[in-house]
């Protein structure tokens, strides 16, 4: 616990490019806290060659990171996974020891944020957890998010149905704080490219249809890559440009990215990027006439630049979308999908939709309650009262 008078440490962990890119404007509340000693504990895919080495983008921002820990191995396994894990505790067992914070801030639902959820549980450290309460039921990352939830003790949901959730769960309401989504405090504060620049630092002019591609493993299958047939089909078929990103390092992402250059090199107007830095990334969002695949971003960000999406198969099963969402199977129903997605007039009924994830104030909500929040008694949560219809059914 933090003594009377003394800066309170807050730990942040990052694993790739996709949870930084949501946890850099609460970083930035942080780091300008006058109250605040931040420290960074970057891992996993941030340290591999093989997916861009972001921690360069944490080291550019200038944000203190206090271990650099590698643990991702080199595989396209689940027992890579898994082992990946084991090694990640080992590190941060001994980063949290040399620099213990008061509270440790995780995000979402990457299998690797096991790692320091179940260290800072050993050493007593207190959790708190972003984007708890969502659903993903098409991958692993729906129990992992669950397992932080009941983890951690204080927790930042993006909707007010994911607070509700994470309540039902049986954590206490108090505890439970709507801050929206973080990754759109970038739409509201950062400074997104237009489309002239863009284009530049792609080195590509957007000649509409431009088609934006994001496809991740689905880990809940035995074969992760089982929908991707079908996918591949249909991107090999469509008119336009295509823009392909480098999935999550998960099992059978090694197969993913051998499968899209492999369509890079066979249909015209493909282009593949390892890693998009959130500006640009985000700033293309607001610039391609569509988007494809199961990615997370199609869901929580797409919305706000009223972006006709097509969700292919069941890896974002579950979870709350806006009505520019148009959910296919991975069959050959995601080509019908794509046509309504770029006809002009889907485009135009999208005009003024509402993004069920926020509106880009989540970085001060999370702030203010982590440089607030009483540190005595924190680790101490109250089990839910039963009602007589659940004690009933207990003793039945």
């Amino acid at each position: 616990m933090s003594e009377p008078g003394k800066k309170r440490r807050i730990g942040v962990v990052t694993t790739s490019r996709a949870d930084y890119s949501h946890l850099y404007w609460p970083l930035r509340e942080l780091s300008a806290h006058p109250g605040v000693d931040l420290g960074v504990f970057a891992l996993g895919a941030h340290l591999s060659p093989e997916f861009g080495t972001t921690i360069q983008e944490i080291e550019r921002d200038v944000f203190p990171i206090q271990a650099r820990i590698e643990c991702l191995l080199s595989s396209d396994t689940d027992t890579g996974m898994a082992k990946t894990i084991g090694i990640a505790i080992l590190g941060l067992a001994d980063a949290l020891t040399a620099w213990r914070p008061d509270i440790l801030l995780l995000i979402a639902d990457r299998y690797e944020m096991l790692a320091p959820a179940s260290v800072a549980l050993a050493m007593r450290i207190p959790i708190a957890h972003i984007e708890g309460g969502e659903v993903s039921q098409g991958a692993i990352d729906d129990q992992v998010r669950n397992a932080l939830t009941k983890l951690a003790h204080i927790h930042f949901t993006s909707t007010p149905t994911a607070r509700r959730r994470v309540i039902a769960m049986g954590e206490e309401p108090a505890r439970v704080h709507h801050a929206g989504a973080p990754s759109l405090d970038h739409l509201t504060r950062s400074a997104l490219l237009d489309r002239a620049t863009l284009e530049s630092k792609l080195g590509l002019k957007l000649t509409p249809p431009t088609i934006l591609a994001a496809w991740h493993p689905v880990t809940i299958l035995k074969d992760t890559n089982a929908e991707a047939e079908a996918l591949f089909a249909a991107l090999a078929e469509i008119p336009g440009q295509l823009i392909f990103v480098y999935p999550n390092s998960d099992a059978g992402s090694y197969a993913l990215i051998e499968r899209t250059r492999a369509l890079a090199a066979t249909r015209g107007n493909t282009h593949v990027y390892v890693n998009l830095d959130a500006i640009t990334y985000w700033s293309l969002l607001g610039q391609v006439d569509c988007m494809i695949g199961n990615s997370s971003s199609g869901i929580m960000e797409a919305a706000s630049f009223a972006l006709p999406v097509v969700n292919v198969g069941i890896r974002q099963q579950g979870r709350e979308r806006a009505r520019n969402v148009i959910d296919a199977p991975a069959t050959p129903a995601i080509l019908a999908a794509l046509n309504r997605a770029l006809d002009p007039k889907f485009r135009e009924s999208l005009r003024g939709i509402a993004n069920p994830y926020g509106n880009g104030t989540a970085a001060k909500t999370i702030a203010c309650v982590l440089t607030t929040v009483p540190l005595e008694g924190l680790l101490i949560k109250q089990p839910t009262p039963l009602t007589e219809e659940a004690k009933e059914r207990l003793e039945s």
